[in-house]
């Protein structure tokens, strides 16, 4: 039986080292064993996401070797006057460069909320914890004598088992923000379920033997599976699994984005960056001058929530809402930096136009 994930690195983070956490972070010790509790799964996830692409999998590999120091070793810099402050930081850049910066933030608010804390003490509890995940899983690979292959399987194929580990509360809030697929572990828990049948009917021939009944094994399997996959294929046709795989045959294929890749998870970080950089950019929207610099990435934010929006009309309505969720949230920060823009003198004539388009891309957006 293969190791659980969640219960290996859960047993690593021992009381003690829950301990010397709380103490070098100055919190609750109850409060930080809450906040490792959500934060793993929620870790392990988001890390099987990451590594499911080609590009993701190398960062996760990268990321893998720079934290292949134990975990005490983590626990003795934290210990160290300042060690801490370099370790959140450390923690930070490298989950950042993994997730996204927006995506981490996301998470952050969430188990903040979760936990009746900040967003600040969510992602300072990442920051920390997300090191000492990779560790553990970095350890449980080369015990296993498991390459970096190997050890994203094993994610995969543990991806709705770790995803149930979420608290519910949790989950909810992960789901809304678009970080959890619900939909793709729902296909992954009913094929999973499937290839129990089979096994399961492939047992019950083995062992009633010839002149037995090993029809009525086979017939549950098919009639079970068969429904299993009604469900799974049947009631997707409209989401984005049933896109073309090809980006030349398909007219709506959005450039720099294969349809076969677009899911809910690639539609947020899509999200997240626009946002970004809507908030880097309008700030420095000072005078008629800036404002006319600035256009080219007002108007790139614009397209990008345009394909995002034609893409998500692709999705169920549950999805679309998660999505919608995540654009009303960014809105009134948007709206408030728009706002102080337009009432710049000089500016409201140079970038009016763009900025009532980008409003009214992230309106729709916002209502899906």
């Amino acid at each position: 039986m293969a190791t659980n994930l969640v219960q290996l690195v859960l047993q690593q983070l021992t009381p003690d080292m829950v301990t010397k956490i709380a103490t070098a972070l100055g919190l609750d010790r109850a409060l930080v064993q809450k906040l490792i509790s959500a934060a793993v799964p929620s870790l392990l996830a988001s890390f099987s996401d990451v590594a499911s692409t080609p590009t993701g999998a190398g960062q996760f590999a990268n990321a893998l070797t720079q934290q292949s120091g134990s975990l005490d070793s983590v626990l003795a810099n934290l210990a160290r006057g300042s060690g801490a402050d370099a370790s959140v930081s450390a923690g930070s850049s490298m989950l950042s460069g993994l997730f996204g910066g927006g995506a981490l933030d996301t998470m952050s608010q969430a188990i903040g909320e979760f936990s009746g804390t900040s967003k600040g003490t969510g992602k300072t509890l990442l920051s920390i914890v997300g090191p000492m995940v990779l560790g553990a899983l970095g350890q449980h690979a080369r015990s296993a004598g498991l390459d970096t292959g190997g050890l994203v399987s094993l994610l995969s194929s543990q991806r709705q088992q770790i995803t149930s580990a979420i608290p519910a509360g949790l989950a909810d809030r992960l789901t809304a923000s678009g970080l959890i697929d619900a939909e793709q572990d729902l296909r992954s828990g009913a094929a999973a379920a499937g290839g129990r049948v089979a096994s399961a009917a492939r047992a019950g021939y083995a062992s009633t033997g010839i002149s037995g009944m090993p029809w009525a094994y086979w017939v549950l399997g098919a009639v079970v599976l068969g429904g299993l996959a009604w469900y799974v294929l049947g009631s997707s046709r409209d989401t984005v699994a049933e896109l073309p795989r090809s980006a030349a045959n398909s007219p709506m294929a959005t450039v720099g984005v294969a349809p076969s890749d677009i899911t809910i998870g690639n539609l947020t970080n899509r999200i997240n960056t626009s946002v970004d950089s809507l908030k880097s950019v309008l700030p420095g929207i000072t005078d008629a001058a800036s404002a006319q610099s600035a256009l080219p990435k007002l108007k790139e934010a614009t397209t990008q929530f345009g394909e995002i929006g034609t893409l998500a009309n692709r999705l169920p309505p549950e999805t679309r809402s998660a999505l919608a969720k995540l654009i009303a949230a960014s809105m009134p920060a948007i709206n408030e930096m728009c706002d102080k823009v337009l009432a710049t003198p000089g500016v409201g004539t140079v970038a009016k136009p763009t900025i009532d388009e980008l409003r009214s891309k992230l309106n729709a957006l916002s209502q899906a």
